[in-house]
């Protein structure tokens, strides 16, 4: 028996959240439910909720804002309580904050107003900018419970109580030594293996731009966040689509690394010892710029030296200029068109019109800027997402229900259909035959991507595909991941970029298709285009394994000709 209910324990964590909100930022609660009633939180109605200079502050990206600081236009006071302000208004009316501690980022930004002022340079490249995190990371004096009512007062992973608050991630460790403000930490789904952000402790993390749909997951905390403008910059992380889905949903960027490009250390997991298939560490951002610092910045602690699973790979800027000096800052080609690839469908689950035409819009945007267009026809996806799941799964659930037993809450009903009962684990023979199946999956794919140097001698650059076979999707009708657990059993490299929204007079639906199977019927009969009006679209732009600094260079080339379109 529980001492006190999994409820209650819910209650008591929510009402603490709201109670580090200082009394001058709290709402009132005819604007609660003017929220709750409002489609579209994003611009207008989250403006008008704040001050002039707090508005002025957070619409400004990433870079922008660190140069400010720099040249002490702005001090890191300032910009960061403006963006504690609007992260703890985001969060009372579309709640995405597990952890909220304005009053020590407030400290903490003094504290680097003083180093600037007494030394005469920034602490580091990230000095001064408020970076949000999802609740994986482990902050000291904080909470992380990755959305398990169980863990609330401890540490996900800490096996000995007295460890509790305690621990510290490496990448925490190494944002504070870049001179980052940690002001928040962003709510994710009970057991991170949904395309959704969903708890017993928030509940449902909307969707700002349309409060109808989903945020998506797991880093949907994240994705909402920054949609509201209560971030510039964060962590998430991704072993199924978790930093790209969100994006897309959010329309922002981000950034999806080979596995051990950047620090997993000391960070909350489900099931972690699954290293088959790993996850990996991503930055999210409002802009590409701010991606890249936030990349480059981690990577110039060299965190292979105090984590040995990171391959030691520095930021690598001559591969970065060379692709950038394939186009100018339009995205028209120079003397060396990149030849882009485009998956149009898998063929397995049909895109939404949305995204069908979001991927038209790219493709003759890219065209338009005098690049290269091919279709891309890779291997069957099927047997790719089959194998992923299957390693996702491998241990029946146990540790889902380990977590899950510590409070008595129920698994959430949106995956009650993987986690309604502990099943026996695979056995080892069984893991070995499947890891044998996805490393020749692996192989057909790059033999595949070789291939495309055949007709042309040009092999593809880059490839661009659908995040999700829908837009920001209808809460509790992500039917299909197929788009998305493809690449990281490739454990390929991907960023997004926001293409456009759904259009309900130009999105409508094709009632002639015929759909191939159970789940793309499913899909498809979920598409409605009224609900879906305004649903941020965003796609994947697709790399091999440790091409990060090729990808985020595609990814300025052809949003750029996009922009110019």
């Amino acid at each position: 028996m529980h001492a006190q209910s999994w409820q209650d324990r819910a209650a008591a964590k929510r009402a603490s959240i709201l109670a580090e909100i200082p009394a001058e930022w709290r709402l009132a609660q005819a604007d609660i439910d003017r929220a709750e009633k409002q489609r579209v939180l994003v611009g207008p109605f989250m403006e008008q909720l704040l001050d002039p200079e707090t508005v002025s502050i957070v619409n400004q990206d990433s870079v922008p804002l660190v140069e400010a600081i720099k040249s002490r236009a702005y001090t890191s006071e300032q910009v960061t309580r403006a963006f504690c302000k609007t992260a703890a208004v985001a969060h009372q009316i579309d709640p995405c904050l597990l952890e909220f501690f304005p009053a020590s980022a407030i400290e903490r930004a003094q504290e680097l107003d003083r180093y600037l002022a007494e030394n005469g340079r920034p602490m580091g490249p990230l000095h001064g900018l408020p970076v949000s995190l999802k609740d994986q990371f482990h902050v000291k004096g904080l909470d992380t419970t990755m959305g398990y009512v169980g863990w609330i007062g401890g540490n996900l992973g800490s096996k000995d109580p007295s460890e509790a608050h305690k621990l510290e991630s490496l990448l925490v460790t190494d944002l504070l030594a870049l001179g980052a403000v940690l002001y928040c930490k962003t709510s994710v789904p009970q057991t991170l293996m949904i395309g959704e952000t969903v708890n017993n402790i928030l509940g449902q993390t909307f969707n700002p731009h349309n409060r109808l749909l989903s945020s998506g997951g797991s880093s949907g905390g994240e994705g909402a966040l920054m949609a509201l403008r209560g971030s510039t910059i964060g962590l998430g992380t991704d072993i199924g689509g978790s930093v790209r889905i969100p994006a897309a949903f959010s329309g922002i960027f981000s950034l999806k690394p080979t596995p051990e490009r950047v620090s997993y250390r000391g960070m909350a997991n489900t099931n972690p010892g699954q290293n088959t298939y790993r996850s990996t560490v991503g930055p999210m951002g409002t802009s590409i710029e701010g991606v890249e610092l936030m990349f480059r910045s981690l990577l110039t602690t060299e965190p292979w030296l105090r984590d040995p699973s990171v391959v030691p790979i520095p930021f690598r800027q001559d591969v970065m200029d060379s692709y950038l000096s394939r186009a100018d800052k339009n995205g028209t080609a120079t003397d060396r068109p990149l030849k882009i690839g485009v998956l149009w469908t898998n063929n397995i689950v049909q895109p939404h019109p949305p995204v069908s035409r979001g991927i038209k819009m790219l493709v003759d945007a890219i065209r338009k800027a005098g690049h290269k267009v091919v279709d891309w026809n890779p291997p069957n996806h099927g047997p790719a997402y089959d194998t992923h799941l299957w390693f996702i799964g491998a241990d029946g659930g146990d540790d889902v229900h380990s977590h899950l037993a510590r409070s008595g809450e129920p698994v959430i009903p949106i995956v009650a259909h993987a986690y309604a009962v502990r099943r026996e684990a695979e056995p080892l023979l069984e893991y070995q035959k499947r890891t044998v199946q996805g490393l020749e999956y692996e192989a057909g794919y790059s033999d595949y991507w070789n291939s495309t140097a055949e007709d042309d001698g040009q092999i593809v650059d880059a490839v661009i595909m659908p995040v999700a076979a829908h837009a920001a999707v209808i809460p509790g009708q992500y039917y299909d991941n197929h788009y998305g657990e493809v690449i990281n059993l490739l454990n390929y490299s991907a960023g997004v970029i926001p293409i456009t929204k759904a259009d309900k007079n130009v999105d409508v639906p094709n009632t002639a298709y015929q759909p191939k199977s159970s789940v793309d019927k499913l899909n498809w009969e979920s598409y409605d285009a009224e609900v879906y009006d305004g649903a941020p679209v965003g796609l994947q732009i697709v790399g091999r394994k440790f091409e990060e600094e090729k990808i985020l260079a595609i990814m300025q080339i052809v949003y750029a000709a996009l922009q110019k379109a």
